[in-house]
């Protein structure tokens, strides 16, 4: 049961990766330097799903870290 666990932790935590990776930039660096980055835009179609399968990810990543400590 264990060893499904960690399997499974770290296969949740690869996609998290990929997700993360995914996700557009605002900005960049051109803040960083001085360029103006005041734009504010919503996150629309894929961008906004990639974003709700980040969070349900983490939220199962946290359980099966819980779930591991348990067993």
């Amino acid at each position: 049961m264990n060893n499904i666990l960690l399997i499974t932790q770290g296969i949740v935590s690869v996609l998290i990766i990929i997700l993360i990776l995914m996700q557009q930039r605002g900005t960049a660096l051109g803040s960083a330097f001085g360029g103006q980055g005041e734009v504010y835009s919503t996150r629309r179609g894929a961008q906004k799903k990639i974003l709700i399968l980040t969070i349900i990810l983490v939220i199962i990543f946290i359980g099966l870290s819980f779930a591991n400590l348990m067993y």
